[in-house]
């Protein structure tokens, strides 16, 4: 985002969802509960009666999100604009940029270590042996064979190895001489910087080789050195007496490392720098553009890691903290379980909280991903470069991009006036606004009449698409303006909508638009270049959404069928989940995952567990009281020992047989239904006359009913 904010870096994005518009980029679709709620290019999600079920962001395509939780992570590594995780298990973790799927690491536990380039990936496995992914021109994703490695390094173009017999071997790129290491063993340590690369050898001695413009591979001589790091034309490195020393360019002032002597770790961006003190801090220096260069506080740091704009830190309890560009996600979307809806622009993203407030993330380089600090938003809509929020007393409000990308003036993100709006939609240079009698206004880019609307005509629902629109009618018709043409002039009729009214969705993307029938089916119009309007067959569909090139849908089912262009792996989207809604980007797609209860674990580090039994407190029916049973008889998530009605009482007198005085004889009495003991020490603050009963579920809470087999326990009450 470029606002310098800290930022945990989650696997999954929680939202729920309001209603939604569309971009000139992609369009969105949920569904729930046998109703068909959609968004329109530039992602958005509506749920009938205002309502909508939890759930978590799955990313794919340009950018990702982790494909697994980021806890008890060991180790972490920064690409340019990617990030890497290594967990406990051995396993690894990407996120961020992906193209030439640098952020999609090969699946598998055997892993020990992990290094990020410019634009590829490597890591080492248990076995010493190597294995590299992403943009391979140059070869730089493709390690030699053999085993005995012990770490790597990437490079924009290159990348090094180091064998665990001293050695070093290079490969990819060399036409700076970069991937050409010097001969020899006795090495310890392997860094890569653009055109450039470092090594320290165990006498503590710097060698370097390649690109010297800068002085790059001019490290200070001498010995006592321990560690050593390479940004893209600066390098680093700690003395033993842990004071650091910095050598290269020096435009930002990354390469003058502030004095001190307590440093432990080191790690090199482009234009800026981190270091690790022995306390656990981290203290920042360089170019804090994107606010790369402002870390966060706290002292319980182990590792960290710089990216071209961006940086990583590794806390001690396993989680990552990420700060500076977010441009493709490489810091992490937002964390929670409240959203309640989401939209994906060309590079961006946006996300509605429960309270109101929206949260971007991805390219913001005209302020598109920057939202308002205002809590009273009820839907969002995202375009090619700008955004569109409608707020609760039914005005809209803009933000990013107002001209054509040449400094042509469009006025895309200047809202008209107005608070007679009940939905909103946001097209490649466009915008469109539903108002509460059916009309459309439209404002932006109107060249080919995109934004203006047919007058006269009520409609339930829009869409915007890259120079065309869309609006399905009161009664099941669809109606279309604007462009009917390629980049090229030619005719492809993607404002030409069908025949017939029974359509409940639409969906534009950028020259192509897609409608959702009655009965389950999906049809296409306009480009087919890539085959985005050859759409599957089958009757099973609930929701849809419309790409630059690519076309997703939800089945009922919770899985989502993609085709058109598969590029960056935009239209495969991930198996295993139960998927609520799906929207796409130009070469991203996002969707919408339940969060399950059954699942009995916390999703990210951002859910409440109040009772630490993993069971969070949005799932819980005893938030309060820890149920680590795992049985479940009736099948609602929640185990039998913290369960309303209370499945575990076998006599049942409403008391959960495990924490029952007698489990065959009943002690029911009207005040103990559907209660349960838990477990406390004398004197609990909550305990006013000590006999170990809460007083909040206390017959007496001044008289002890004090009995033998209550000893140590008191009530609990189930929630209904």
């Amino acid at each position: 985002m470029g606002d310098g904010s800290e930022r945990r870096c989650c696997v999954f994005m929680p939202w729920r969802a309001g209603v939604s518009g569309g971009g000139g980029t992609g369009t969105a679709g949920f569904f729930r509960g046998g109703v068909v709620l959609w968004v329109f290019f530039g992602v958005l999600v509506l749920f009938s009666g205002g309502t909508a079920p939890g759930g978590a962001l799955v990313s794919w395509g340009s950018q990702k999100t982790a494909d697994d939780e980021l806890n008890d992570v060991v180790k972490i590594a920064a690409g340019g604009y990617h990030s890497l995780a290594l967990k406990s298990d051995g396993s690894v973790v990407g996120w961020g940029a992906n193209w030439y799927g640098k952020a999609s690491p090969p699946v598998g536990d055997d892993f020990a270590g992990v290094a990020g380039g410019r634009s590829h990936s490597l890591a080492v496995r248990n076995d010493g042996t190597l294995v590299g992914w992403g943009y391979d021109y140059y070869g730089q994703a493709s390690p030699p064979g053999g085993s005995g490695f012990s770490a790597a390094a990437g490079g924009k173009r290159h990348s090094l190895a180091l064998r665990s017999d001293g050695s070093i071997v290079g490969w990819g790129d060399n036409g700076y001489g970069q991937a050409s290491a010097p001969g020899g063993g006795g090495f310890v340590a392997i860094a890569a910087g653009d055109y450039y690369s470092v090594a320290l050898k165990g006498d503590g001695s710097i060698v370097a080789w390649g690109d010297d413009s800068y002085g790059q591979t001019s490290p200070p001589g001498g010995g006592g050195f321990v560690a050593i790091a390479a940004g893209k034309n600066h390098g680093l490195a700690i003395r033993g007496d842990g004071s650091l020393v910095g050598w290269g360019r020096d435009s930002d002032g990354q390469a003058s490392p502030p004095a001190g002597g307590d440093f432990v770790g080191i790690a090199a961006g482009d234009k800026h720098s981190l270091a690790l003190k022995s306390d656990g801090s981290i203290v920042c220096w360089g170019s804090d553009r994107y606010g790369q260069a402002s870390g966060p506080s706290g002292s319980d740091f182990v590792a960290i890691a710089a990216g071209a704009d961006h940086s990583l830190g590794l806390k001690g309890d396993g989680s990552v903290v990420a700060w500076g560009s977010n441009e493709e996600g490489q810091v992490g979307v937002p964390c929670g379980i409240d959203f309640t809806a989401a939209a994906a622009g060309g590079y961006h993203g946006l996300a509605l909280e429960e309270d109101g407030s929206v949260s971007g993330w991805g390219g913001d380089w005209y302020g598109q991903a920057s939202p308002p600090g205002e809590d009273d938003f009820v839907e969002i809509s995202t375009g090619a470069e700008h955004s569109l929020g409608l707020r609760g007393d039914g005005s809209i409000v803009g933000w990013g991009s107002n001209t054509d990308g040449r400094g042509y003036y469009l006025g895309q993100a200047e809202a008209p006036g107005g608070n007679d709006f009940v939905s909103t939609a946001a097209g490649g240079y466009h915008s469109l606004g539903l108002k509460s009698d059916g009309s459309v206004a439209g404002w932006g880019l109107d060249n080919y009449g995109q934004a203006s609307a047919p007058g006269g005509v009520e409609f339930s629902a829009i869409a915007a698409g890259g120079y065309h629109s869309l609006g399905l009618k009161n009664d099941g018709s669809v109606v279309g303006w604007g462009s009917n043409t390629d980049v090229g002039g030619s005719y492809i009729g993607q404002a030409d909508a069908p025949e017939g009214k029974d359509f409940v969705a639409i969906a534009a993307g950028t020259y192509h638009s897609l409608g959702l029938k009655s009965d389950g089916s999906v049809v296409g119009w306009g480009s087919d270049d890539y085959g985005q309007i050859s759409c599957p067959p089958g009757n099973d569909f609930a929701a849809i959404a419309a790409g630059d090139e690519h076309s997703l849908a939800l089945k009922r089912d919770g899985s989502i069928v993609g085709w058109g262009s598969d590029e960056y792996g935009r239209a495969s989207a991930p198996a295993g989940h139960n998927f609520l809604g799906v929207s796409a980007g130009f070469y991203h797609s996002l969707a919408l995952e339940e969060v399950d209860c059954n699942r009995n674990r916390i999703l990210d580090k951002y859910e409440v567990d109040s009772d630490g039994d993993e069971i969070i407190d949005e799932c819980d029916n005893c938030p309060d009281v820890a149920s680590f049973d795992r049985g479940d008889r009736d099948g609602d998530g929640i185990g039998d020992a913290c369960d309303c009605p209370c499945t575990g009482d076998m006599n049942g007198d409403g008391w959960v047989s495990p924490s029952d005085a007698s489990s065959m004889v009943s002690e029911l009495l009207a005040y103990k239904s559907c209660y349960y003991w838990k477990r406390v020490e004398r004197g609990a603050c909550s305990d006013f006359n000590n006999d170990l009963w809460l007083s909040a579920s206390d017959v007496s809470a001044v008289v002890s009913e004090l009995l033998p087999y209550a000893s140590n326990y008191y009530w609990v009450q189930c929630p209904e």
